[in-house]
Formats: structure tokens, C-alpha cells, sequence
């Protein structure tokens, strides 16, 4: 087994679950903020920040380390075109990113202190929360173009 193979598959679990995280974890809070639940909403967005720390997050790290450390072991330029405009579109989704992180990390002390207290989640929850799918649909097909890239790597 190569080093080119094993950083290659570290290369490839990390994208799955930096891709697989963000989905599943934006299919669960779409579908709770739509719920009517406040209880689900409470608990949703709380293990979805968890989720990305604990998942997205080192994946975030890895992707770029294993991902250059790649293109050097093959000796492809940075310059490549298939290999900048991915780690453009990496750049890109990361600056999308980190607003919906402070989102949904605004939107869980909301949801816990109205589950708390008022029962009643505040207009600025949702306004966060069309704000959040805004910067999230825009993230998720730039990562769908990155996956392509990295699979198809288009002379």
C-alpha cells in the first residue's frame, strides 16, 4: 500500500463526511424548522451544531491537507485547472460555511431558551433560519461541483 493510496482514501472518507454531515444534518433541521415542533426543533438544532463540530469540522481540516498533499504526491500544479477551480469552489463553500455555523449555533440558544421559557421561538429565529437554507443551497452544489471535479479531474 502506497502513501498516495492511503492519503487517497483519508482524501475520499473526509469528503464523504464532510459532504454526508452537512446533508443529513440540513435535511433534519429543514424538516424541523418545518415541523410545528418546538421540542424537535430544540433538540434537532442543538445536535446539528454538535454534528458539525465534531464531524464537519475535521473534515474541513483534512479535506485541503490531504487534498494538496495529493496534488503533490502526483505532481500536479496548483495551477491545474480542475485543481483551482475545486479549490476555489472549496473556498467558496467554506465562506458560506462559517455564517450558517454562527447561525445555527444563534438558532439553537433560541430554540433551547423559548423550549425554556416562552414556547414561542422569536421572528429573528427565522429570519436566521431563511438565511441558513439561503447560504446552504448555494454551499451544497459547490461541493456537488467539487466532488465531480475530484472524481472526473477534466483536462
Amino acid at each position: 500500500m502506497t502513501i498516495y493510496f492511503v492519503v487517497k482514501w483519508i482524501h475520499v472518507l473526509s469528503s464523504v463526511v464532510l459532504v454526508g454531515t452537512g446533508f443529513g444534518t440540513a435535511f433534519y433541521m429543514f424538516f424541523a424548522n418545518r415541523s410545528g415542533s418546538l421540542e424537535a426543533q430544540a433538540v434537532v438544532s442543538r445536535l446539528v451544531v454538535r454534528a458539525d463540530w465534531w464531524f464537519t469540522t475535521p473534515a474541513v481540516l483534512v479535506q485541503p491537507a490531504s487534498g494538496l498533499y495529493l496534488a503533490h504526491l502526483a505532481g500536479w500544479p496548483l495551477t491545474t485547472p480542475w485543481l483551482a477551480l475545486s479549490i476555489g469552489l472549496y473556498v467558496v463553500t467554506g465562506a458560506l460555511w462559517l455564517p450558517v455555523v454562527w447561525l445555527q449555533l444563534r438558532m439553537a440558544a433560541m430554540a433551547s431558551t423559548a423550549r425554556a421559557g416562552s414556547g414561542e421561538l422569536p421572528a429573528r429565529y427565522w429570519r436566521y433560519a431563511r438565511c441558513w437554507e439561503a447560504l446552504g443551497y448555494p454551499a451544497f452544489v459547490a461541493m456537488l461541483a467539487v466532488f465531480y471535479l475530484m472524481v472526473a479531474k477534466p483536462m
